[in-house]
C-alpha cells in the first residue's frame, strides 16, 4: 500500500475515534441540541459552526490540526443531518 493510502487510513481511523469519543462527551450535542438559547436545527447550527472554523482557518497562515479536525468533523455530522448513507458515498467512486 503506497504511504498515501497508509496516511488516509490512519487519519481516517483516527478520525472515527476522535467524533465517537467527542459524540459521546458532548452527548450527541450537534444532532440533539440543547436548544436553550438558539432555535436552529441541527443541520443549521452544524453549518454555523462550519463557518466559524473555516473563518479561523481562512485567518492564519499555518491552519492547526485541531480546527481542519473539527471542519472534518462537522462536514461528516452535515452528512449525517441531510441523511447521506453509506450506499450514497460508496456509489461516488467511479
Amino acid at each position: 500500500m503506497p504511504d498515501t493510502q497508509q496516511q488516509i487510513k490512519a487519519l481516517t481511523n483516527a478520525m472515527q475515534k476522535v467524533l465517537l469519543e467527542k459524540n459521546r462527551r458532548y452527548g450527541d450535542s450537534a444532532m440533539n441540541p440543547l436548544g436553550v438559547f438558539s432555535k436552529l436545527s441541527a443541520q443549521d447550527s452544524i453549518r454555523i459552526r462550519l463557518d466559524d472554523k473555516l473563518k479561523r482557518v481562512q485567518n492564519t497562515a499555518n491552519p492547526r490540526t485541531n480546527d481542519v479536525c473539527d471542519i472534518i468533523g462537522y462536514c461528516f455530522l452535515l452528512l449525517i443531518s441531510i441523511g447521506a448513507t453509506e450506499q450514497e458515498i460508496l456509489a461516488l467512486i467511479d
